[in-house]
Parts: C-alpha cells; structure tokens; sequence
C-alpha cells in the first residue's frame, strides 16, 4: 500500500523542476493531497482514476455550488479566478450544454477547414519578418533571436483575435493581462489587480463591439445575451467570462504547445529526422508535444458531490477539491511504458490528456492543432538549419504551476532555404 505524506504536498509555483515534481506526486499512489498556493486539493496523477473522476456525474467544476470553502477562498487566493469565473469552464450540468452549445460553432469542422488560409498567411507574415531580421544583421546574421516572441506568442494571439473580433491594438494588452492570470508567482493583490485590468479590457471590447458589430464570435455572444428566445440568453457576468475564456484558452495554451514542440525537435535531431524521412509527419510531433510537454500541467479546480471512494482504502470526502495533473498522468508508466518520458514521433499509441476528457473537452482543439502543424511545418521549411541557441536547461520556465512553457526561446536561424 502506498504511504500518504502526513502534510499535503506543497506543488511549486515556479514551475522549476516539473517533472521531478510529477515523479514524486506519482509515488504517492494515484492520488494525494497537495498544498496549491494555501488551497489543498486531491492531485490526481493516475490516468484511469482521472479519466473516471473526469467523466463522473459526482464530479463538478461548479465551486459556487459544490465547494464550501468557495466563499472564504476567493476572498484572498491568488487562483480565485480560477474558481469564481462564469462560463463553461466552471459551469456544471444543463448550465454547461447551454454555455457550450453558444461557443461550439465557432470550432465547428467546417469553421476550422475555413482558417487553415488564415492560420498560413499569417505565419507566412512572421517568418518573412524573420527573414526580414536577419537580412539587416549584415555582420551577426546567426544572432539569437526569441522564437517565442516571434512566432509562438504572435500566431495564436492574431489567430484567435481574428475568430474574436479583438482589433489588433488591443491584443498586446490582452496578452500581458492574461499571461498574469497564469503566473501562480502573483501575490493575491497583484493577481486582483490584473483581473481587475483584464476585466475592463474585456467591457472595452464588449462596448466597441456593441457600436460595431460584426461576424466575429463577440459580436455573436453579444447578441446572444442581448435577445431573449431558445434558453440560450447570457447573463452580463457570463458573457464577460465566456469571452476570457476563449482569449485565454485559445492563446496562452497554443504558445506553450508551440514552444514546446520547437524546443523538442531540436533537442532531438533523431526525432526531426523521421519527419524528414517520411517516418513521421508534423501531427506525430503535435500530438506527442501534447503528451510529453502538455501546455498546462495541472489544472484547478473541481469538486466532489458526494464521498469518492478510491482503491487501496483513500476517500475524497464530499466537497474537497480535485486538482487534475495532467502532465503526470501524461507520463504515466501504467500508460505508456518504461519509455514515457522519452519524445518518440514514432510511438503509437500517442494518447494524452493535454486537451482534458469527458464533456470538459477542450472545444479549440482541432485549432490548436492546425496552429502548431501549420507552425512547424513552415518554420523547418523555412528555416532548415534552426538550432537553440543556449543548452536546454538554461530554458527557463514560464513561472507558474499551470502553464509549461518557457520565458524565451532563443534560437539561431539560417537564412531561407532556396
């Protein structure tokens, strides 16, 4: 039987040492308590305990409803976001079908085939701003340069500002903003501030979109909340939050995955080479990005409706917290094997949970994944012998126990290929 720590596992909020971290949350079994910025929760590390509490009907994202401690905690934990949102990410039952139905014809198939020119030109625009750099390095051509400046953070951030309506001098802001909400480094004043700022930008774009509406994705929530009729009618609060949601969702993750996928490739050349041989395409390399560097690492919060009784004689009692690791389970030997922690193109199945289970399924999949392919096949094309510019532990990481990525990507390029 697996020993229980006697005190919750404090997780790190800067993200350094992630995956040791992961390893010692596994060795506890398939799930112990941890210590979340003061907040303890039940980390759940096992991939088939996880996949069960995910798609559980006794398991709500809802801490309004479902978490006693919702009240007090909000008040001064810097995750309250988090928790105290109102959209589909925390809503519960009939409350989450109707908030999903509005958003999901956004990320329909035929929306997405509709993007595949938009997501190109626009990575077209960002590698000839590349080329454009090192042209005017006449005497430091191969001069580091910041890939997660240049491409991982732009493509997303234009990508979901055109499905959203976002003008482009308003997108720089909404980047900083929600980059605050995913730095678990904050203290609760700096991260009230920030959701303070984050939320007047979102009424900004709410009332210039109101002025001005048009066919983005805004201006079709705004209209949902402002006309009665089908059950679908937005609260103020709710349209505000389903908004972050999608800003947030659709931007921070993408750049991680990017990030990671590039990191990746070039810390293993023998990886890169199956792609150039034909033994693997570019989505084997999204796909295993997702599983082995998962944009976010663990993911706050849900909550038990009922006592969980769990193998081996453990209880998660009604109304404690559940904090889903993703990244751990991800690598999980019970999973993938003795070779889980190693990145093979080539291993099959690639099956993760980067994108979450169950009915919380992350709607901007298919274009997450389109933005990274696109991405990479371009970026290797273009640039043939791209190489990192520092050894890969001096990367250093996004400060956060939820997002993985790092704070730069520098990189030599060459010049374009002919």
């Amino acid at each position: 039987m697996t020993l229980q720590p006697t005190a919750p596992v404090v997780l790190d909020p800067t993200g350094v040492g992630l995956h040791d971290e992961h390893r010692r949350l596994r060795a506890h079994g398939l799930a112990v308590r941890v210590d979340i910025l003061g907040v303890t929760a039940w980390s759940v590390t096992d991939p088939a305990l996880l996949k069960k509490l995910l798609t559980s009907e006794n398991v709500s994202k809802d801490a309004r409803a479902h978490w006693p401690r919702f009240e007090e905690v909000v008040q001064s934990w810097p995750l309250a976001l988090w928790v105290a949102v109102q959209n589909m990410f925390t809503a519960y039952g009939a409350d989450h079908r109707r908030l999903r139905r509005l958003v999901a014809p956004a990320f329909s198939a035929r929306r997405i085939a509709a993007l595949e020119q938009v997501v190109e030109t626009i990575v077209t625009g960002l590698l000839d701003d590349l080329d454009t750099l090192l042209s005017t390095r006449s005497g430091e051509p191969h001069e580091p340069v910041d890939l997660r400046e240049h491409l991982a953070y732009p493509l997303p951030i234009s990508v979901i500002g055109h499905l959203m309506g976002v003008p482009a001098e308003r997108r720089s802001a909404f980047r900083a903003l929600v980059d605050g909400v995913f730095d678990t480094t904050l203290t609760a004043e700096q991260s009230t501030a920030n959701t303070g700022r984050l939320y007047e930008a979102l009424d900004q774009l709410i009332a210039a979109k109101r002025a001005e509406p048009g066919e983005d994705m805004t201006s079709l929530l705004i209209t949902a909340r402002d006309e009665e009729g089908d059950g679908g009618r937005l609260s103020d609060a709710e349209l505000r939050d389903t908004l972050l949601l999608m800003i947030s969702a659709g931007y921070e993750t993408t750049v991680n995955v990017i990030d990671q996928a590039v990191t990746q490739l070039l810390t293993h050349p023998d990886q890169l080479d199956h792609i150039r041989a034909g033994r693997a395409g570019w989505g084997d390399a999204v796909e295993e990005t997702l599983r082995h560097e998962p944009a976010v690492k663990h993911l706050p919060l849900r909550f038990a409706l009922s006592d969980i009784s769990l193998p081996g004689g453990q209880i998660i009692a009604k109304g404690e917290a559940i904090l889903a690791s993703y990244a751990a389970a991800n690598r999980h030997p019970d999973w993938h094997g003795e070779t889980a922690d190693a990145f093979d193109l080539t291993r099959a199945p690639k099956d993760h949970l980067a994108f979450g289970h169950g009915i919380h399924f992350c709607l901007g999949a298919p274009l997450a994944r389109l933005e990274v392919a696109t991405a990479l096949r371009m970026l290797f094309e273009r640039f043939p012998g791209i190489e990192l510019a520092v050894p890969v532990d001096e990367l250093k990481p996004l400060p956060s126990l939820i997002s993985n990525g790092h704070q730069t990507l520098p990189v030599r390029l060459r010049p374009s290929a002919a």
